[in-house]
């Protein structure tokens, strides 16, 4: 299990922005994309769409799938951390025993 939290997409994409001189609604407007949820990704608040990878990946902006990779990353460290219910196992595997 890693021990840091990876970064939610929107943090990247946040970095980005001063780098390609460009604000939310002219990525938005540019990526055929409601501002108001760019910009929710953008602040972290919603995660990153197939729809959206692949938009991104077509406006140059990596792969559709390292984008996705990114956010599963970052949903699975946070499942892992989140306090959960006692979970029973479904199945236990028989012993096996040397004869």
């Amino acid at each position: 299990m890693r021990m840091h939290n990876p970064p939610h997409p929107g943090e990247i994409i946040q970095e980005m922005l001063p780098e390609m001189n460009i604000k939310i609604a002219e990525m938005a407007r540019r990526l055929h994309y409601s501002r108001e949820m760019l910009s929710r990704v953008i602040n972290c608040r919603a995660p990153v769409s197939p729809d959206l990878a692949v938009r991104l990946e077509r406006a140059g902006l990596s792969t559709a799938r390292m984008w996705l990779a990114l956010q599963m990353s970052h949903d699975l460290w946070q499942a892992e951390h989140r306090e959960q219910p006692p979970i029973t196992p479904l199945y236990v595997a028989p012993t096996i025993t040397a004869a």
